[in-house]
């Protein structure tokens, strides 16, 4: 299964070792090469050291959560664009909110699947490696006040920069793409998050509300069709 992984590089971090070692067997039999920490105190430096493509990262542990390391790595420049992937026993809606606010690119509750990690795996890999102008594409996309910069990567509301995940800006840019369209909660996890079957269209509402809070007075244009998914509204 060596194709499936192609000896793409993986960290995966947790204070328990039958779970790195659970992970670790899982990932190196699609063929992925893995390198694996139980003391979170290390992980910056392994992580300098081993240049993974994608970390799995656990958020409850002694000395570092797994929130603190997360921080620290997209705050160094040369490690901040690595997709972070958390475990977490913690599946609130509100303890998945702060995850995403960290940094993380997806977040998988404990118990979880291992055939349902992998696909988390290989979708975050997929669209990181996505994430790139298309050829053709429009720089600017304007929705009232809301101007999206393509190329570089920002938003402004109003005039005013804000902040966003990078899977917040993918999904503000498919909707303002896509201006005045119905997008299911399906068709939105497979086209932001590249899920190709409906795992948790939750994770669709949670971002979705995080999403209008950072838009402030122009969430408006953001509509939720009942039962159906979301759509934004407006004039270009």
């Amino acid at each position: 299964m060596e194709a499936f992984g192609q000896s793409r590089k993986i960290l995966v971090v947790d204070d328990e070792y039958d779970v790195t070692e659970l992970l670790s067997y899982n990932l190196r039999r699609n063929g992925f090469r893995v390198q694996s920490v139980n003391d979170p105190r290390r992980v910056m430096d392994v992580v300098r050291e081993f240049e993974p493509e994608l970390i799995v990262l656990d958020i409850m542990m002694p000395d570092l959560s797994g929130l603190q390391v997360c921080r620290m790595i997209r705050q160094e420049s040369s490690l901040k664009a690595i997709p972070i992937i958390f475990l977490s026993a913690k599946t609130e809606e509100g303890d998945r909110i702060e995850g995403f606010e960290s940094g993380a690119d997806d977040y998988v509750c404990k118990p979880f699947s291992p055939k349902e990690l992998m696909l988390r795996v290989l979708a975050v890999l997929k669209r990181a490696g996505e994430d790139v102008e298309e050829e053709g594409e429009a720089r600017f996309l304007e929705v009232n006040g809301i101007r999206l910069d393509v190329e570089h990567h920002s938003v402004d509301v109003r005039g005013s920069p804000i902040e966003l995940t990078a899977t917040e800006f993918r999904l503000l840019k498919l909707l303002m793409q896509e201006l005045g369209k119905v997008q299911t909660r399906e068709k939105l996890l497979q086209k932001v998050w590249n899920y190709e079957n409906d795992i948790e269209t939750r994770t669709v509402d949670t971002h979705m509300r995080r999403l209008r809070e950072k838009l402030g007075e122009e969430a408006s244009v953001l509509e939720t069709v009942r039962g159906v998914g979301y759509r934004m509204v407006g004039g270009r």
